[in-house]
């Protein structure tokens, strides 16, 4: 499996929600929960009308690790989401694939349409945990908390933590350069 890494720039970002947004709201919503969340994919996928609709955390149990987790969902991601399931039924999957009846795309698909949308922008060593790597990263240069974010990715150590995120040997030689007693 390739290693995949956050988008660092926030520009970056805000360019793949507008080539995300052209393709359609469907796919810019996927990597807009994805990036304000810190879920899974695999969980994303799974959400259905009912867990967003009036609600002011989403609440899910985790695929990989079967723990149980909730997240807010704050008032951007809200009018998105609220925009989005307007003329959805509660049972409705988020993200509905073309093919049966009320089913969520796959893990391949998502790959495909983030994939799809990064090449347009150059943006390399992409997937479906780009999303989730992508939130862990920003949240760690706003707050400088790993022990929260820990927390939110159920992680082991602060180590795994940060080597998740991709703080590089750049960033932690930067914090030494001035750094002397």
């Amino acid at each position: 499996m390739n290693e995949v890494e956050p988008i660092r720039s926030v520009e970056k970002i805000q360019q793949m929600k507008n080539v995300l947004l052209k393709q359609n709201f469907r796919d810019y919503l996927l990597f807009n929960i994805g990036i304000n969340t810190g879920f899974r994919v695999s969980d994303i996928l799974n959400l259905k009308v009912k867990d967003v609709k009036d609600k002011s955390h989403i609440e899910i149990t985790e695929q990989k690790t079967k723990k149980k987790k909730k997240q807010m969902i704050n008032g951007q991601l809200k009018q998105d989401i609220d925009k989005y399931i307007i003329d959805m039924d509660n049972e409705e999957y988020l993200f509905q694939s073309r093919e049966g009846e009320n089913k969520p795309i796959g893990r391949v698909q998502a790959y495909r349409v983030l994939r799809k949308a990064a090449d347009k922008l150059g943006i390399e060593k992409i997937g479906t945990h780009t999303l989730r790597k992508t939130f862990g990263y920003h949240h760690y240069q706003r707050n400088k908390d790993v022990a929260m974010l820990q927390q939110l990715f159920n992680h082991s150590s602060p180590s795994v933590t940060l080597d998740y995120i991709g703080i590089s040997q750049d960033e932690q030689d930067e914090s030494m350069k001035n750094f002397y007693l």
